[in-house]
C-alpha cells in the first residue's frame, strides 16, 4: 500500500517508520526544509513541498496513494490536506490528526476526513478505560461509519454474569467485537459465558452505546 504523510516532524516521521515496517511503501511530504532528516527514514520517500497546493500533490502522485495521513502541527493544513486529497485525488482513506481539541468538530467527512485522531481525547478515554467499571466508556470513533468503538468492564453484580452470549439482546447497529478476560481475547461465540471482570468490546452506533450499559449492567 502507498501512504502519503503530510508532515515530517516527529510524528509523521514516527507514523513513516512503523508503517515501513509493516511493509508499506510511505511519501513524506513537508514544506520546511529543517523537517525533511532524511536520516531518520532513509526508507521513505521524501517531498519538498506544500501538502494545501494542488500542483505539490500532483508532484506527489496523490492520486495513486490509498491512504493519506495529515500528520501537521497545524489543524488548519490537516485540514486543507484532507479536503484536497479526498475531493481531487478520491484517496479511498484519508486520516488527520487534531492538535486542539476545540477545532474536533471540524473533522469530519465534509472536509474529507475518514478517521480523526485526537491525542487528548484518546489519552483521556484510556484513563476513564482504566478506571470505569460498570460504565460505558468510548475509545475511539470511525468517522466514515458514524460509529464508536466502546468498552464495558463487567461489575461483580453485573445482570450478564453467569448468561451466555447469545441470551443477551444487543440494541440494533451495535456488536459486541471482543471479550478481554485475565489478558487473553476472546472472540465471542454463542455459548460464551459473561463473568465478571469482563473487558467487553462493541462497535455502535451513539443511539446504541447508550443503550448497552442497560443490557449487560
Amino acid at each position: 500500500m502507498r501512504i502519503a504523510i503530510a508532515g515530517a516532524g516527529n510524528v509523521g516521521r514516527a507514523i513513516a517508520r512503523e508503517l515501513l515496517g509493516n511493509g508499506h511503501q510511505v511519501l513524506l511530504i513537508d514544506k520546511d526544509p529543517k523537517a525533511l532528516k532524511m536520516d531518520s527514514v532513509p526508507a521513505a520517500e521524501w517531498l519538498l513541498a506544500d501538502a494545501c497546493e494542488i500542483t505539490a500533490l500532483d508532484q506527489a502522485k496523490l492520486d495513486g496513494c490509498q491512504v493519506l495521513v495529515a500528520a501537521t502541527g497545524d489543524d488548519k493544513v490537516n485540514l486543507v490536506a484532507s479536503l484536497l486529497a479526498k475531493t481531487e485525488y478520491g484517496v479511498p482513506r484519508v486520516v488527520a490528526r487534531v492538535n486542539h481539541p476545540k477545532n474536533e468538530w471540524m473533522f469530519e467527512t465534509s472536509w474529507g476526513v475518514d478517521v480523526a485522531v485526537s491525542t487528548p481525547r484518546i489519552i483521556s478515554a484510556l484513563v476513564e478505560e482504566a478506571v470505569s467499571v460498570g460504565d460505558v466508556v468510548r475509545l475511539f470513533s470511525f468517522r466514515r461509519g458514524e460509529a464508536n468503538l466502546v468498552e464495558i468492564t463487567l461489575p461483580d453484580n453485573a445482570a450478564c454474569c453467569g448468561k451466555t452470549v447469545s441470551e443477551i439482546s444487543l440494541p440494533d447497529n451495535a456488536s459486541l467485537a471482543a471479550i478481554v478476560r485475565d489478558g487473553h481475547v476472546i472472540t465471542p461465540k454463542d455459548h460464551d459465558l459473561f463473568v465478571a471482570g469482563d473487558e467487553l468490546l462493541f462497535v455502535a452506533s451513539a443511539t446504541a452505546e447508550a443503550q448497552l450499559k442497560s443490557c449487560f449492567i
